[in-house]
């Protein structure tokens, strides 16, 4: 079999639409959602539903070892001119790596025997194992066998600065389009956890048709995020210095500490106020590198332009002390009697004035 290479993941979804199977996926990575996506794309595409009965076959990685494995994928269609199977979760297979060795005469040799199938499988067979959480020994023969002889795929992690272009990117997918706001309040309140985006995106588009854009208010409605008093409004009435909006967004946090946990509000004032000390030093503040470099979704750039304009570096400085302070209170370190509402109204005022 001619070797393979590692496609990108929109490579690999255009391959699987346009029906070109190949004989064996190996997916594996810390992020499980695209993972899941790419088999579920598979197994939706691969069978006629009249050919799934007798040529479709679901493993899970603990209830099996390499040997069944194998034997599935060497069966013969029945009926059909492919079988699909699918092994989920891989990682608990115990002896997918497993070599044994035999004699040959003078001569040792060691084989694994999934290693030989991927060399040399079923060419009806359409073989996908789905390797989560984890990535196998690269030193390895084996995983330098499945990057070459299969259709290889690492799911990898997105960090926070990378979420906002998978979100357009996903919206696109399903052809629709999605505002600035939207997007990085989605974003800001989800956090990477794609397969929450991907089912909240997906709720918002059961009242929308292909062309519409959802827009903030649809997120703010649709998943529950305040108009008025959330962590978006609380960095742009501080990023303006508006008293009045800050103080009323903090009360309401107090007083929604279930929602708004003071220990998360304190941390997410350090990220921001950590990242406007940094955009201070920045040579190149044109919009595209201060988003790169603060890792943060371009729609907020703005944010950070006129609150550098209202904070020196120095009063910055004296904020991200308050905010150690606050946090040591919050956490017990710091013996005290000041209740949440008290501490958090002190702390909007010291950053305020």
């Amino acid at each position: 079999m001619a070797k393979q290479t590692g496609l990108s993941f929109e490579n690999i979804i255009a391959e699987i639409k346009s029906k070109q199977f190949k004989p064996v996926y190996f997916f594996e990575g810390e992020e499980p959602f695209f993972i899941d996506y790419l088999s579920d794309l598979i197994e939706a595409n691969a069978l006629q539903d009249v050919e799934k009965e007798f040529n479709q076959t679901i493993l899970y990685g603990k209830d099996v070892d390499s040997g069944r494995i194998i034997n599935e994928a060497k069966r013969f269609p029945m009926m059909a001119d492919k079988q699909l199977v699918i092994v989920r979760e891989a990682q608990e297979v115990k002896d997918l790596d497993k070599v044994v060795e035999f004699k040959q005469g003078k001569t040792t040799i060691a084989i694994n025997a999934f290693e030989e199938y991927i060399k040399n499988p079923q060419k009806s067979t359409i073989l996908v194992i789905c390797y989560k959480y984890k990535k196998l020994d690269a030193r390895k023969s084996l995983s330098k066998n499945i990057k070459n002889y299969s259709t290889y795929f690492f799911s990898e992690k997105l960090k926070d600065y990378q979420l906002s272009a998978w979100v357009d990117s996903y919206c696109k997918q399903q052809k629709i389009a999605i505002t600035p706001k939207a997007n990085a309040m989605l974003c800001e309140y989800l956090g990477t956890d794609l397969q929450r985006v991907a089912n909240e995106i997906s709720k918002l588009l059961l009242n929308k048709k292909v062309g519409d854009a959802i827009s903030e208010d649809d997120v703010r409605t649709n998943i529950g995020i305040s108009k008025d008093y959330n962590v978006f409004e609380l960095q742009a009435a501080l990023s303006a210095k508006n008293i009045l909006k800050a103080n009323q967004i903090i009360i309401y946090f107090s007083l929604n500490l279930k929602e708004h946990p003071t220990i998360m509000t304190i941390a997410t004032l350090f990220g921001y106020f950590s990242k406007l000390l940094l955009y201070h030093s920045l040579p190149d503040k044109s919009g595209s590198s201060v988003a790169s470099t603060l890792k943060v979704n371009p729609y907020f750039v703005k944010d950070y332009e006129a609150a550098s304009k209202k904070y020196s570096p120095d009063k910055i400085m004296r904020i991200i002390s308050y905010l150690r302070e606050a946090d040591a209170t919050v956490k017990g370190v710091d013996s005290t009697d000041i209740d949440d509402i008290d501490l958090l109204k002190e702390l909007i005022f010291k950053i305020l004035h």
